[in-house]
């Protein structure tokens, strides 16, 4: 890499993702003709994911390749120096790495924007990169995505599941404004037979992998963080003004679909804690962009909740009502989270019911 290899600024929000945040570190660090400044965002993880980073990083933990990695990895071994938070790497540095520890889980957007917010510092950076830790990156998807033509608001690219490597998660997504159920664009087609969709059928870039430019960010600010998890990128999008959405093309990643929170993949249904934060978030969603359709979005709700039931799937069902209804999240749920976290979701820590 060389001080003329474009920049491009790279967010991780990570909880209790030690497990995987270093393989797309290390995927990260293979990546070729591009500059990256990455920051980690840790939302109180607990266990241990910010001792796991910097043992890596200095060297004093050994890595290996995940055994069902899509692609050929190996282990950098070179020690890494974080660079400290509100400092800007130097210019012709091509892999920097800082670490923000947030003293509670504020949720997804809260996380992403400290993250965007340590970026914004450097104004070498035109572009910022939302990626999901659980994802493993190409090493030509970086460049990709910093050499794209500009002029875009928000971009995307391929989403495939790692564990169906032939498979497309997304590529970019649709709301049914009935329900405010969204909608991932070629799922589960097969690539590359797929051909690339068009960005002027989307409605908004899946938050696993998202590039920002800078003047969308200017333009539009952060993203609302009281969705807590999912519907803030779909929110970002419809924020967005005049600035397009984009499609790279050659921006492929491999995505651990839901590796810390559940959600649903392939042969795997989504958990309880996944399935209320999204019903919450999707209603709260639609009360703010369409009020109109919240009778539907709520009849929607209640008849997933029976094919839950009918799958067998009860504590699932009774997240969903409960998001449905606006009551506290199930004891399943709450204990997922500390009080201080409880208490900026929902205003103060929900009664334990028996």
């Amino acid at each position: 890499m060389t001080g003329a290899d474009p920049v491009l600024g790279v967010v991780l929000v990570a909880y209790d993702s030690g497990s995987v945040v270093l393989d797309c570190l290390e995927s990260l660090r293979a990546a070729t003709g591009v500059r990256l400044r990455v920051v980690v965002v840790d939302n109180a993880s607990t266990d241990g994911t910010p001792a796991r980073l910097a043992d890596w990083a200095a060297g004093r933990l050994p890595w290996a390749p995940p055994p069902d990695s899509p692609i050929p990895l190996a282990a950098s071994h070179t020690p890494l120096a974080l660079t400290p938070p509100g400092t800007c790497a130097p210019p012709d540095a091509g892999f920097a790495l800082t670490l923000l520890q947030a003293a509670v889980n504020g949720g997804f957007a809260a996380g992403v924007n400290l993250g965007l917010a340590e970026l914004a510092r450097d104004p070498a950076i035109e572009r910022f990169w939302v990626l999901n830790p659980d994802s493993i990156v190409p090493p030509a998807t970086p460049r990709a995505l910093a050499t794209a033509p500009g002029g875009f608001g928000l971009m995307g690219g391929r989403i495939l599941y790692l564990e169906r490597p032939d498979r497309i998660q997304i590529d970019g997504g649709r709301i049914d404004w009935r329900t405010g159920v969204t909608h991932n664009i070629h799922q589960y087609g097969r690539h590359p037979d797929t051909p690339a969709p068009d960005p002027a059928a989307f409605g908004f870039i899946h938050g696993a992998s998202l590039v920002a430019s800078r003047a969308f960010y200017d333009a539009t600010g952060p993203m609302a963080e009281d969705y807590f998890l999912y519907y803030e990128e779909v929110d970002w999008a419809l924020r967005r003004g005049a600035l397009p959405l984009a499609y790279c093309p050659g921006a492929v990643i491999y995505h651990r679909a839901g590796a810390s929170i559940g959600s649903g993949g392939p042969g795997r249904l989504a958990s309880p804690f996944s399935v209320y934060f999204m019903n919450r978030a999707r209603l709260r969603f639609v009360r703010r962009f369409r009020p109109g359709a919240l009778p539907g979005a709520y009849l929607f709700s209640l008849a997933k909740a029976g094919q839950m039931l009918l799958k067998g799937a009860p504590a699932a069902a009774a997240a969903m009502l409960r998001a449905a209804h606006g009551l506290p999240p199930p004891a399943v749920v709450r204990r997922r989270l500390s009080p201080q976290a409880l208490a900026r979701v929902f205003g103060a820590q929900p009664r334990r019911r028996r």
